[in-house]
């Protein structure tokens, strides 16, 4: 028979995970068993035990020592003739495997604690091999097997019965899972009422207290809005009656809201724009030349302005002249503010490109006037030329 070819990507992985479960104690504990029931040693290790038990045969020799030894043999347990194969053959060494797993499940171990053929004799997972032999050894302890045995304790069923008065106990009783009413509760509370932790009379307490909020609410113990009229109206904080209070303070704005008892705009008539007074002096007492007076705060006409300009672009005078007065020569003259024309200008020029003069004068004349100062004498060739400078 061909070897199977190892595990090999996620396969491996499972693989890997349930020899990860592989339980040395467990292992240790069914050694034991068997050494002690068949004195037969079935090594240490997982491989170890794969290899000794791979053919089934101490496995079923392990049922039939069970089923000798049990009094009180489960009747599925008659129908399982345990025969075991001493050939080599795997399926007649699978076939033992598989007689094993029908005598334990006759015997009281569950479908899902039965571990699979291929689990035990290609070594899939071994963990499952000796759990379902630790399985094995709880029923030999459940049906009183007259020998030794390993395992856990098997779990009896254990049913109580309550009679009709411990059931209706239970009625007035909620679990703690949905809570409870066994421990402080709000028994003797009504609506607006104090809590009592105890469970006392509320008409015990004194009267006096039904006045009073606690601390835990607030409280009206203290500064209250006790004696106030309407929105807006004065919080007294003493109560005591309003009517009681000066009635000249009605005039009166308290610090908090501001003041009315220092500098205020008494004495002030017209609308807005108009002059305020410190003093409380009536105003038909300023003198009447200052109505045409604009005060600094606001600006003033009362230095250099605008007075005795006749439209826009016309001269400004500083003094309050008539424009008449002026020297007619300065109509013609531009001030420096805007430049100037009483220096050198383009006056005389023709057109674009001329000579600039800046004297109204002959170019002709000027050399004439060279002439002579240098004491030129001209040539008879020049003469000819410009007869005119001759003369």
């Amino acid at each position: 028979m061909a070897e199977r070819m190892k595990p090999m990507g996620m396969d491996r992985a499972l693989s890997s995970k349930m020899g990860a479960k592989y339980d040395p104690q467990a292992e240790a504990e069914v050694r034991h068993w068997f050494k002690q029931l068949l004195n037969e040693d079935i090594g240490e290790g997982s491989m170890t035990v794969e290899k000794n038990l791979k053919d089934g045969i101490l496995l079923i020799k392990l049922l039939q020592k069970l089923y000798d030894g049990t009094p009180n043999l489960p009747p599925e347990c008659n129908n399982i003739k345990l025969k075991y194969n001493t050939s080599t053959a795997p399926f007649k060494q699978m076939e033992n495997i598989e007689l094993f797993l029908k005598g334990a499940n006759a015997y009281g171990v569950p479908d899902n604690s039965l571990f699979q053929t291929v689990d035990l004799y290609e070594g899939r997972n071994m963990a499952m091999v000796i759990a379902t032999i630790l399985q094995v050894g709880t029923e030999a302890q459940r049906y009183n097997f007259n020998g030794p045995t390993c395992g856990s304790k098997p779990v009896e069923k254990h049913q109580v019965e309550f009679s009709y008065e411990q059931l209706k106990q239970s009625h007035g009783v909620i679990g703690l899972q949905s809570g409870t009413n066994k421990f402080a509760t709000q028994k003797g509370m009504r609506i607006g009422a104090v809590r009592h932790i105890a469970d006392i009379r509320a008409d015990d307490l004194s009267q006096d207290g039904q006045n009073h909020i606690g601390l835990q609410a607030g409280s009206n113990q203290f500064a209250s809005q006790k004696g106030m009229t309407g929105f807006g109206a004065v919080r007294h904080i003493s109560d005591i009656r309003a009517d009681q209070y000066d009635k000249e303070s009605n005039a009166h704005i308290s610090l908090q809201s501001g003041t009315n008892k220092f500098d205020s705009q008494k004495g002030m008539r017209g609308g807005f724009g108009a002059v305020r007074h410190i003093s409380d002096i009536r105003a038909d007492q300023y003198s009447d030349d200052s109505k045409s007076h604009i005060s600094l705060q606001s600006g003033t006409n009362q230095f250099a302005s605008q007075k005795g300009m006749t439209g826009f672009g016309a001269v400004r005078h500083i003094a309050d002249i008539r424009a008449d007065d002026l020297d007619r020569e300065a109509a013609a003259e531009v001030s420096l503010q805007y430049g100037t024309n009483r220096f050198d200008s383009q006056k005389g020029m023709t057109s674009f490109g001329a000579q600039r003069h800046v004297s109204d004068i002959k170019v002709n004349d000027l050399a004439e006037d060279m002439r002579r100062k240098m004491g030129y004498t001209p040539s008879v060739q020049d003469m000819q030329e410009y007869p005119e400078q001759d003369q």
